[in-house]
């Protein structure tokens, strides 16, 4: 990055200008060192400063660059080399975080298909996907993703929508139901009508909020920059002052017009340009050892103030792996007999809820004759044995139609064994909550986060169980990626505080953009939520999330304390400087002395806090291992 080689070339020079001096070389080499550093520093900052200027904005920059000048203007060469290469590294570490969180979200329109097949009269074409206007019959065959949003006009199918909606079991559609862009059709050939082009469909909307949101994060003001509002011109009114007043009252306007230059060089943020700067860099250091990414100082310094946390459920409360939580068998079957026949047909199939039950029972026979019946379930042939597993309706549930409703409210998904046209068992597989879930959540409150709510877009069933589960009250369920972002929108303008929301889907990807702090579950999480967030927790243990916050709150802590030292040390030199009490060299001393003591307290924040004991096992659910009726 540019501003990073400029950077490191000013130290480069400002370094070798001192070694020089050292050694006792000729002070014209020295200059030219010092002069190297101060142009290759200050062009990180200064032309920033002047256009601020010219638009009526002052920063620290400003003063910078000021103080740079009249260090220049006393013969202070290599105090303003000095000045210069510090404020340099913290503009270059501050746009190359920027840089980092403002990557392109394109590669999410990679799951829209590259060709789409429609039908033409009675026939079927493939087309561009860009192509695609209302009222198109777009054919999907099994196995295909949707190239763009439409209504389901003929055929029936068990839907993939993880992508879109966080939905972790696919949901059997059929016609009249809608389908968006980039949902993966299961085992049933669809016939859907579309309803909206390529560049205003679902995905397209999901780029067009992450984009938004991130701008309108990027205006966003820093903890420095409200600090130096009033500070500079504080400053440049009170050089000014001295320089006009002390030279007609005095009438010695050589003498006041040095003062007011001395003032400002001790009115040169040196410890306050890098009092957030090492904090960050130490922080974040730290976090990235721990398997924690920050994107930078915005999103460290924001984290510190988060007070409401939104937690997606899928991939993030739980495992996003579904697994057999319960089966119901008569009594003179087995649990091993129910389970080896649905693994058997399940083996031969595409069933979303096969992978499960296989990992249940790992070595089922083979089951000859398998058909799937998109919407319904799987048949086949089992030692000679006709045998049906499938959705209830399907399969007729008889007597234990209230079973399945408890199953279904504790967020299980449940599916019917019939064998010889005789029910044989029940099958429930639930996404399971992350076992130290209920600790996190509870850490969360440790480290002043007040309100935790959870948002997916899972069926509100399965979404309340897990959430009570969790130890979560306030829960918002079949929600879209838009929606996601409004409920996070709400929480702010409740008056919530900053606001978090971890996610690690595609899904979540405008809500995580639209939080003040977008927190990704990267382990297991896709690469446009890991691009769009603010932080990544790379690991797969949720409780990192409040060692975050509170290791973000901890830095946050260091910062203040350096802002405040620094300011004290301002405060302290200019009546000093002004009234001539100290000389430049005084001043460039303790200008030293407080960039030492900035940066010791700096490196404070490098320390990560440890874990608060071992994961505890989450509150179970209603469900109970195994049952016979």
């Amino acid at each position: 990055m540019h501003e990073i080689r400029l950077a490191a070339l000013s130290g480069v020079a400002l370094g070798a200008g001192l070694l020089v001096g050292v050694l006792g070389a000729p002070d014209a080499a020295i200059l030219l060192l010092s002069a190297i550093a101060i142009v290759a520093g200050g062009a990180t900052f200064v032309p920033g400063a002047v256009r601020g200027m010219l638009a009526r904005r002052l920063s620290v920059a400003t003063l910078m660059t000021i103080a740079g000048l009249g260090a220049i203007a006393l013969g202070e060469i290599t105090e303003a080399a000095t000045l210069a290469f510090l404020f340099s590294v913290s503009e270059a570490l501050e746009r190359f975080a920027v840089a980092r969180t403002r990557r392109s979200l394109r590669a999410l329109l990679d799951l829209v298909p590259d060709r789409a097949r429609v039908l033409h009269g009675g026939r079927e074409v493939e087309i561009d996907p860009a192509d695609l206007r209302p009222g198109a019959l777009l054919v999907v065959r099994p196995g295909e993703r949707l190239a763009t949003d439409g209504v389901i006009a003929r055929g029936r199918s068990a839907v993939d929508l993880a992508a879109i909606t966080g939905e972790s079991i696919p949901v059997v559609l059929g016609p009249g139901d809608e389908v968006l862009a980039g949902a993966i059709n299961g085992g049933g050939a669809l016939e859907v009508e579309v309803t909206a082009t390529a560049v205003d469909n679902s995905l397209a909307r999901i780029v067009g909020i992450v984009e938004a949101a991130q701008e309108r994060k990027g205006q966003g003001q820093r903890l420095a920059a409200r600090v130096a509002r009033p500070l500079v011109p504080g400053v440049l009114v009170a050089a000014l002052l001295i320089a006009v007043v002390g030279s007609a009252v005095s009438g010695d306007p050589g003498e006041w017009i040095g003062r007011a230059l001395v003032v400002l060089v001790a009115a040169a943020p040196c410890a306050f340009a890098i009092a957030v700067p090492v904090t960050v860099v130490a922080a974040i250091g730290a976090a990235t050892r721990a398997g924690v990414l920050i994107k930078g100082g915005a999103a460290l310094e924001a984290l510190g103030e988060v007070r409401s946390v939104a937690l997606d459920k899928t991939g993030t409360l739980t495992r996003n792996e579904p697994r057999v939580v319960d089966v119901l068998h008569h009594g003179g079957d087995h649990r091993e007999e129910v389970l080896a026949l649905a693994a058997a047909l399940e083996a031969r199939s595409e069933h979303p809820l096969g992978r499960a039950i296989l990992a249940a029972s790992p070595d089922p026979a083979v089951a000859d004759d398998v058909r799937a019946i998109p919407g319904d379930g799987i048949v086949g042939v089992v030692d000679g044995d006709p045998v049906r597993l499938g959705r209830p309706g399907f399969v007729d549930p008889g007597p234990w139609e209230p079973w399945i409703s408890t199953a279904q409210e504790d967020g299980a998904t449940v599916v019917l064994l019939e064998r010889r046209g005789r029910l044989l068992g029940a099958i429930a597989v639930r996404d399971e909550l992350r076992v130290e879930a209920r600790v996190a959540v509870a850490q969360l409150g440790d480290h002043g986060v007040r309100r935790v709510t959870m948002v997916t877009g899972d069926n509100a069933r399965a979404a309340r169980a897990l959430a009570g589960d969790a130890g979560i009250a306030d829960v918002h369920a079949e929600l879209r990626p838009e929606d996601k972002s409004r409920v996070v929108d709400r929480l702010r303008a409740d008056g919530r505080g900053t606001v978090a929301m971890v996610g690690d889907g595609i899904n979540d990807a405008p809500a995580l953009a639209s939080a003040d702090v977008g927190i990704a579950m990267g382990a297991m999480g896709s690469d446009v939520a890991i691009e769009t967030a603010d932080v990544a927790l790379l690991g797969d243990d949720l409780r990192a999330l409040p060692r975050t916050i509170g290791h973000a709150r901890s830095a946050g802590r260091i910062m203040r304390q350096n802002l405040a030292l620094s300011g004290a040390i301002l405060v302290g030199l200019v009546p000093l400087a002004a009234t001539g009490v100290l000389g430049l060299a005084a001043v460039v001393s303790i200008h030293e002395l407080a960039e030492v003591l900035v940066i010791a307290n700096g490196v404070r924040a490098a320390r990560w806090p440890g874990a608060r004991g071992p994961a505890r096992e989450a509150r179970p659910g209603t469900l109970r291992p195994t049952s016979a009726v």
